[in-house]
């Protein structure tokens, strides 16, 4: 299975980049008072979109021995990082009563999903962050 490493890794950073730019989309168009965004078909994309994500996911995991999601400190921030963006994420499209607190949820969702993607370019807990650390 280790010969299909990086067309599923390519696979996987694609889904990453549409995931992001779907959420992207729906959120700036459910500020600006839409509808659409939150219509059946276009939820149906977004969840059929991540779960072929991560289901990307769990076969990089599974291809890579000793590399197990608790294995690299990296890894286990970015899928805790993963639940805090999908709570962010409710609130910001369907949760929130008010339009400020859509607008705080929505950017916080968007640096979640900065930080997770800085963190898995640099395969550290840190991110980016790790340049003003150190």
């Amino acid at each position: 299975m280790i010969e299909f490493y990086p067309q599923i890794k390519a696979a996987h950073v694609g889904l990453v980049m549409l995931s992001g730019a779907l959420f992207a989309l729906r959120g700036a168009f459910v500020l600006a008072g839409m509808r659409w965004p939150l219509s059946l078909p276009v939820k149906w994309a977004s969840y059929t979109i991540d779960t072929a994500l991560l289901t990307a996911a769990a076969m990089l995991l599974t291809i890579l021995h000793g590399t197990g999601m608790f294995a690299n400190g990296w890894l286990t921030v970015k899928m805790v990082l993963l639940v805090v963006y999908i709570v962010l994420g409710i609130f910001a499209l369907t949760r929130a009563r008010t339009t400020g607190a859509r607008v705080v949820f929505f950017l916080g969702a968007l640096a979640t999903y900065g930080m997770m993607y800085s963190i898995a370019r640099a395969h550290h807990p840190f991110g980016w962050l790790l340049q003003v650390v150190s």
